[in-house]
């Protein structure tokens, strides 16, 4: 067995077991649940390492051959999503020794990040389509008490909306599963694409494609089903928000990667144009939604629906490319969304409120948190030389390679709104004075609370900047991954090796 594959497993299953035990001593859990966050980045760092030189990392549970075992599988792409996730993971737990009240803590906050955080990492690292599903359902469930917990009548309304919607993706994804495992007798990915091949041409792998796109689509929050996200994000404590906005929803996106660059690789002349129409309309709707907003926790859940749409952008033109494009967009988006929920949780903190019209002068107050807010910000719009710059510069180079001039015309307008957006914060939040009539301004952030809040905040945009500096890096690694997502053979070969001579 290989641990490196285990190990991303174990440890946020081991810290949640440790945070209920120690639950007498929030001390104890604090500190139990920072070093199980930072153990995750270690095993992350390790994975990541492994497989860079092209090495898909594979290992099957119980010594079971695949397709009949549980196969654990790491290529590029989904190691460095891990990575990408155990960073998050241990940047809000620091966030929240001053960002979570105590009753939340109490009430089991801990030990529910990180079951989250374990059920993303098995959906990332999964081979297999109904362990995809169990690990869908293992993030559900940690996700929709941390939505909830403390019981405010808007969290339990946002909750209600964001379970019904994930239940009924969860229902169309075992659909799609049963159908699949019908017509071929498998749900092991890499058996399932050696399988379709060999079918002949006709309508169900379409129909079962559709069925797991618009099950995908959901957790995505990809129109038209997205209402469900800034119903729900913009309730819970800021660190929770900032968990799901980074990696939620890409969870969906990266099962839409997965599924379409492996299984249905036969599909593309369907799935790519419905893509590509959905990923327009996505990025639409989310920057119209978030423009007419003026609560800045509701601007930035609007604004994870309309940069899907540029994930989904990627993956529906299909080249190699535009799918070094969407690796490139979800690993930078991730960082940076989540940043910029932990930097709203700041705001409130030094201004008292998350409504726009009740906030002001917070660049005089903090001109810390000035320059915290305004790093993510400008990569989120796409100005240079941040990383969000370089991530829609590849989308549109590929667009316009692909001689798709519509697409690329509304990923470029949706860009400039997100940037009206972004100023209308920093114009409302930061530049103009506080409003007559506001909250009296809060007692300035102590030390500890700048340590807590700030601290993680400003590695977030450490990190988003050195992408933006050495984008090249990131676009290298990018590019390899794609090459790997377009040759699903590599795949195959890793998980099953020459059985049967299909390969």
């Amino acid at each position: 067995m290989n641990l490196l594959l285990v190990v991303p497993l174990l440890v946020p299953l081991a810290t949640a077991a440790a945070t209920i035990l120690l639950a007498r001593s929030p001390r104890a859990v604090r500190a139990a649940s920072f070093a199980g966050a930072a153990a995750f980045l270690a095993a992350a760092v390790a994975l990541l390492g492994a497989t860079l030189d092209g090495t898909i990392l594979v290992t099957q549970a119980g010594a079971w051959a695949a397709p009949f075992g549980i196969s654990l599988v790491a290529d590029r792409f989904a190691a460095a999503m891990v990575l990408v996730a155990a960073l998050l993971l241990a940047a809000v737990v620091a966030y929240s020794v001053r960002g979570v009240d105590a009753a939340r803590e109490r009430a089991g906050y801990h030990p529910l990040l990180h079951v989250l955080s374990m059920g993303v990492s098995g959906a990332f690292l999964t081979g297999d389509l109904f362990n995809l599903y169990v690990w869908f359902e293992v993030m559900l469930m940690g996700s929709f008490v941390l939505v909830s917990l403390g019981g405010e009548r808007a969290q339990l309304q946002g909750a209600l909306k964001y379970v019904v919607l994930n239940l009924v993706s969860s229902a169309l994804f075992l659909a799609g599963a049963g159908l699949l495992y019908g017509s071929v007798g498998t749900l092991n990915m890499a058996d399932a694409a050696v399988a379709l091949r060999e079918l002949p041409a006709q309508g169900l792998p379409s129909v079962v494609a559709s069925l797991f796109l618009l099950a995908f689509g959901i957790k995505a929050a990809a129109f038209p089903l997205f209402f469900w996200l800034p119903a729900s994000y913009h309730t819970p404590p800021m660190p929770v928000a900032a968990l799901f906005a980074g990696l939620l929803t890409k969870v969906g996106v990266y099962a839409l990667v997965r599924v379409l660059t492996l299984v249905f690789v036969r599909d593309t002349a369907f799935t790519g144009p419905l893509l590509l129409a959905v990923a327009a309309l996505t990025m639409v709707t989310g920057v119209l939604g978030a423009m007419a907003q003026g609560d800045v926790r509701k601007i930035l859940s609007f604004h994870i629906v309309s940069q899907i749409g540029y994930m989904l952008m990627g993956l529906g033109l299909g080249t190699r490319l535009a799918l070094a494009g969407t690796v490139f967009y979800v690993l930078h988006h991730i960082v940076v969304k989540a940043n910029l929920f932990l930097v709203a949780g700041a705001m409130r903190r030094a201004g008292g409120s998350f409504s726009l019209d009740r906030l002001g002068s917070l660049l005089a107050r903090s001109p810390l948190l000035a320059a915290a807010f305004l790093v993510p910000a400008v990569s989120l719009a796409g100005l240079p030389p941040l990383s969000g710059f370089w991530a829609k510069y590849l989308l549109v180079r590929a667009g316009l390679e692909a001689g798709n001039g519509t697409i690329v015309a509304v990923a470029l307008a949706v860009s400039l709104l997100t940037l009206f957006s972004m100023t209308k914060i920093w114009n409302e939040a930061f530049w103009k004075p506080a409003p007559a009539g506001a909250d009296a301004a809060p007692a300035p952030l102590t030390t500890a609370e700048r340590a807590s809040l700030l601290g993680p905040v400003l590695v977030l945009g450490a990190v988003t900047v050195a992408i933006g500096l050495g984008a090249g890096v990131l676009y290298r690694f990018a590019d390899a991954a794609a090459a790997q997502l377009l040759d699903p053979d590599l795949y195959v070969r890793a998980v099953l090796g020459a059985r049967d001579g299909r390969m």
